[in-house]
This record gives C-alpha cells, structure tokens and sequence, in this order.
C-alpha cells in the first residue's frame, strides 16, 4: 500500500485492470469515464477477472471529472478517445502515464503536461467484455516506464514500487524510445497479422507464407525502432513471438470481430509515419495494413 493518490482515466480492459489491483492493494485509486460508467462502478464495484491477481470485485472512487490535483494521472484510454477523454480532466497531476498503445500519443499529452507526460507501456492481454467487468487472460503482465527528464525519475520509481506490490511488476528503463519501441515492434507484428488473417499467432506461425509476412513485418519494424534512438533486435521479438502461446490474438482483431473500430492508425499507422519521418520503408507493415482496412472497411492508415 502506497500513500500515492493515483487517478486512472478509461477503466477498460488495461485501465481497469490496474484500478483492480492498485484498490485491492490497498491504494488511493479514482476511476474516470463516462456519467454512465463511473454511476456504474461507484455503484456495482469493478468486476475483475484474472489469470495474474484471480477474481475480486474492486471497489475504487469513481467519477466523470477529475478535479483534483493527483499524484499520478494513468491515461489508459484508445488512441481514438484521448482528447474526449482529456476533456474530463480539470487538475493537476503531478506524474502522467500514459498506457496506449503507438506512439502519437506522447506529442499530443505533452501539448498539455509538459515532461511530466512519460513514456510508459503496459504487456497484457486484457479486455472489456462490459461496463464495468475486465478479463484478464495473459499469464504475465509487465509495465514499463521511462522519461528524457532525469526530475521525473523519482516520482516513476514510487509509482512503479505502488505497481509491484499490486501484483503488477514494473520498471523504470533509461531511454524513452526503448520502453515505446520494445513494446511495439512486437504488438505491430501481432496485431497486423492476427487482424489481417483473422487468426491466432499459431496458426500464423505454421503456415510458412503467412510465418513470412510476420518476420518481414519484425524486421521492418524493427528497422524504424532502431533509426529512431532504441536499440531492437529483431531476432529476440522473432523468438519471443515463437515462444508465445498457440491462441494468442490480439486487440486489435477482437475489436473487429466486435465491430470496433480497429486502432489501424494508432499502431501500424505510427510505425509507417515514423518510417517516412526517418526514411525507412515499411512496404510489408502497408500491405497488412491495407487488407486490415479492407476487412474492417475502413481507411488505410495516412502517413502524412
């Protein structure tokens, strides 16, 4: 149990999973979302449902608008959500996390925070089935954080210490661009293939066409990660995505089998900008993205 007060904006699958773990730990912990869905949770809890922390019924503080100034602000909201989602916060916090996924995000929170937005990731697999319930299905979860200001180190060291004796084990790395890239390399290759083919990570791996596609979506990757200050080897994230497990999906293709809209721009959409930023091409992360578009019957992501 910490003494921190930690605000967490978009209690979904992420979000909600760690207002769980950070309430059942004892933590000082405010949900913010929608009138419809705070109402919900002040009045009903949070439902959890995970393989990590086991099954409970958390109840955190819970309300449309933040207006307290907090300790940590945990932004755990869709790419597509973020300024609707800012809209309903009015204080100060002192720390901002944010756990989206992509890179665009972090220009955008700093327009407003300043350096006290850090480069932060989560690995997880975790969704919102419902207001208010989070099922959480991954064996491991881990959160990464880092900040190009040194004045920032102390306040992510607390806050990754509140994490861990949660039951969710956190870091604090050197390089911004390492943690945002170590995380998505790999997520862009899962969540371009997974989507583009409707089909888990091991069937993908046993058709050798498809296995082609992911490796060269990697590298490609990798590549851009790497021309923009982080240190990838593509090989580790090959071996890491050979070692997961047969069924392992991805957001991304369960929001289009919901009928979401899929996070095409937020994820290979910000590995392609990057790209044509650096001068890196991403031909094999395109490719997939267009036939995501098409199966989802939306636009391709824009570079520009």
């Amino acid at each position: 149990m910490s003494d921190l007060k930690i605000a967490i904006l978009g209690p979904g699958g992420v979000g909600g999973f760690l207002a769980g773990a950070l309430a059942r730990a004892g933590d000082g912990v405010t949900v913010v979302a929608r009138e419809s869905t705070a109402a919900l949770i002040a009045r009903d809890g949070l439902r959890v449902q995970s393989v990590v922390l086991g099954d409970m019924v958390a109840r955190p503080a819970a309300t449309a608008r933040l207006a307290d100034d907090v300790d940590v602000l945990v932004v755990a909201t869709k790419a597509a959500g973020l300024d609707d989602a800012l809209a309903r916060v009015e204080g100060e916090p002192a720390l901002v996390v944010p756990l989206l996924n992509g890179l665009d995000h972090l220009p955008r929170l700093r327009e407003r925070f300043g350096t006290r937005a850090v480069a932060g990731t989560i690995r997880i697999e975790a969704d919102r089935p419902k207001a208010g319930v989070v099922v959480q299905t991954s064996p491991g979860v881990r959160v990464d954080l880092a900040s190009a200001d040194p004045e920032r180190r102390p306040a992510l060291e607390r806050f990754a210490a509140a994490l861990t004796a949660a039951g969710v084990p956190a870091r604090v790395e050197a390089s911004e661009p390492q943690v945002l890239w170590s995380k998505l390399v790999r997520l862009n290759a899962l969540a371009c293939t997974t989507s583009a083919f409707d089909l888990p990570l091991g069937e993908i791996r046993a058709d050798a066409e498809k296995r082609a596609e992911l490796v060269a979506c990697v590298r490609e990757t990798a590549a851009v990660a790497n021309a923009d200050g982080a240190a990838i080897d593509p090989d580790d994230t090959v071996a890491e995505l050979d070692a997961a497990h047969a069924t392992l999906g991805s957001s991304m293709r369960r929001d289009i089998a919901a009928g979401r809209v899929p996070e095409l721009d937020a994820i290979p959409g910000a590995v392609m900008r990057a790209g044509a930023r650096l001068a890196v091409p991403t031909p094999a992360v395109a490719a997939l993205a267009a036939r995501i578009a098409r199966r989802a019957g939306i636009p391709a992501p824009s570079v520009a």
